[in-house]
């Protein structure tokens, strides 16, 4: 790649990159382009969004319900090992909405009230994931680590460092630790980079976590989090964060063909709700 250099020095400056007319057209040729900015591409083992395998490292770029809106985040940023870098590739646009916002991390820490910053900069975040047994909400443990040995999971699990149970009736409820903001590790400069409100329970459509509240604890949801010591997460501390995220968004109509590249310490991504048939991939390393 002759323009390697100039591609970088961009894409440090601006935390992700649209290529578009290169006349990509399939999910194998959008992986031979992800094999270009990525020296190593990476599965999605222990990842929560639903996702499907569409080529060997390619997956769709989610099956969440097309009629809710995903709040941006930084993939996987809750693994102690998140990819480094994202990529998007538009095979088919949505009739109406489906883009995928944008908001760079750096710009939202500045906007993050120092209070709510020393909060979680000093105690980190704690992600709750109830996965499964084979029936009941969200993902399986089976589906969420690509196997059905407990003890492979388990393995797993302790390599990276998270404290895990399983529950009688099958459930693996797994706690991650993981901190607010990083240092970028080629930039080193700081980034608001953790999924905090994304897994709050508050994030969930208000009658959604009614009804799911009516048959689970607080502690039993798919998901949630808090702050690092265990302490629930304050709505206003969620508003401030959320105001912060949604004054740096970013949006962009999709176009069939398009080629995204996103630094995934550097920007974060979300999804906007849709109609019609969409055919968006991801690949990440």
């Amino acid at each position: 790649m002759a323009n390697k250099d100039q591609i970088y020095r961009l894409f440090y400056a601006h935390g992700s990159l649209l290529f578009r007319g290169v006349g990509v057209a399939s999910a194998e040729e959008f992986q031979d382009i992800a094999r270009i900015f990525c020296h190593e591409l990476s599965g999605y083992i222990g990842g929560n969004s639903p996702r499907t395998m569409v080529a060997s490292h390619v997956f769709t770029s989610t099956e969440y319900p097309k009629e809710e809106r995903i709040s941006m985040h930084n993939e996987a940023s809750y693994l102690k090992h998140m990819p480094g870098k994202i990529l998007f590739f538009c095979l088919k646009p949505s009739a109406k909405g489906g883009q995928t916002p944008l908001a760079d991390c750096r710009r939202v820490l500045s906007r993050i009230d120092p209070q709510v910053y020393s909060r979680f900069v000093r105690s980190g975040v704690r992600y709750v994931n109830n996965l499964h047994g084979g029936t009941g909400l969200g993902k399986s443990w089976m589906e969420a680590y690509c196997t059905q040995d407990r003890k492979e999971v388990e393995r797993r699990l302790e390599a990276e460092g998270h404290a895990f149970e399983w529950k009688p009736d099958g459930t693996l409820r797994i706690c991650m630790h993981a901190p607010a903001t990083l240092r970028h590790p080629t930039t080193q400069e700081e980034v608001w980079i953790n999924q905090a409100e994304q897994w709050h329970s508050s994030s969930l459509e208000s009658d959604l976590l009614e009804d799911l509240r009516s048959i689970l604890s607080e502690d039993e949801l798919p998901h949630n989090a808090f702050l690092g010591d265990g302490s629930p997460l304050s709505m206003p501390d969620l508003e401030n964060i959320r105001a912060a995220m949604a004054a740096e968004e970013r949006i962009f109509e999709w176009q069939a063909g398009d080629v995204l590249l996103c630094d995934n310490f550097l920007v974060m991504h979300g999804r906007q709700a849709y109609f019609g048939d969409r055919k968006v991939f991801a690949a990440m390393g």
